[in-house]
């Protein structure tokens, strides 16, 4: 009965921090007070209020737009549609800190799929920070029947970046269902991965991939900075071998060459993800990503999915046009 009680004490504090820090984030946003006016109004200190607005933000509690666009983005974007004859082209500027780039992509990917989603919507996602980074510009939504797939499997070691994490977070801030792929991204053998293949649960998740209305994917590169690397996703011998058999990236865990076809690889035979092909068959594909380094898989994979919506930098951009 007591750890009841205390459980129930827990929660109230819980609930009584949210609506405080709710409560702060619209006297300073929409209310237009000061951050000390904020403070006086609630009988917090400053700098607990500061701490509010900035959990506010980072949790997506508060919102935050730039309505108006960058010129020289504008122009890119139009360029880019007209050249590669897509729906979209969705330019960002490009920031201070190079690092940023994810983030900034992420959020804007958020922006876009909370205003293109729909009742009903099955949404197949990939994984890497940039798309990880859309969940804090999403809202709490509501809407009925829609469905979030995994396209991949998840990784062994645990990480921020896991893709049945990312999947289940959206998934929960979607009020959607979530299929996830049960089983490590890399099987060791092929032998395994088909033996993978033949689970009720993955079945299902890959006959859903079949029939996708949005399908969100990302690409990673080859460099010493690559989610491969910080991972260990691979052995070294393993990424100097794919790139001896002309690798320079991948979408879902397919490494592809500069030409956008998946190289023939013993890796690529043993991984459990949607084979990026089969994506095609998607109502519309959305490709995210961005940083130099990214430049080339980027081109190679819009070769490959024939993206409808594309979402990038200002550089990525320039040299997608100049190729």
């Amino acid at each position: 009965m007591q750890k009841e009680l205390r459980k129930e004490s827990v929660k109230a504090v819980s609930d009584l921090n949210d609506d405080l820090r709710t409560r702060a984030a619209w006297l300073y946003y929409k209310e237009g007070l000061t951050q000390d006016q904020v403070a006086q109004e609630l009988g917090l200190a400053r700098t607990r209020v500061l701490r509010m607005l900035a959990a506010a933000r980072v949790d997506g509690t508060v919102q935050i737009r730039v309505l108006s666009k960058h010129s020289h983005c504008v122009s890119l974007e139009r360029e880019l549609e007209r050249k590669f004859k897509i729906d979209r082209a969705i330019v960002v500027p490009m920031p201070q800190s190079p690092e940023m780039v994810p983030e900034i992509i992420g959020t804007v990917l958020g922006e876009y799929l909370t205003d293109i989603l729909t009742a009903d919507m099955t949404i197949g996602l990939g994984w890497g920070k940039t798309l990880s980074s859309c969940l804090p510009s999403i809202p709490q939504q509501q809407h009925s029947g829609v469905s979030v797939v995994s396209l991949l499997g998840g990784l062994t070691k645990v990480s921020k970046f896991n893709p049945s994490e990312f999947a289940w977070r959206l998934g929960d801030r979607l009020s959607a269902e979530s299929y996830l792929i049960a089983a490590p991204v890399y099987a060791p053998d092929e032998r395994t991965r088909e033996a993978l293949l033949t689970h009720p649960g993955i079945r299902e998740v890959f006959r859903r991939s079949e029939n996708l209305d949005v399908a969100i994917v990302s690409v990673g590169d080859m460099s010493p900075t690559s989610t491969f690397t910080s991972y260990g996703l691979l052995d070294k011998e393993e990424m100097m071998s794919l790139q001896r058999a002309g690798a320079i990236g991948d979408i879902l865990c397919h490494f592809i060459n500069s030409d956008g076809e998946i190289v023939d690889h013993d890796v690529n035979r043993r991984v459990v993800s949607v084979d990026p092909r089969s994506l095609r068959s998607a109502r519309k594909i959305v490709l995210a990503s961005g940083g130099w380094h990214k430049i080339e898989v980027f081109r190679a994979a819009m070769k490959l999915l024939l993206p409808h919506v594309i979402l990038t930098d200002e550089q990525v951009a320039e040299r997608l046009l100049d190729g």
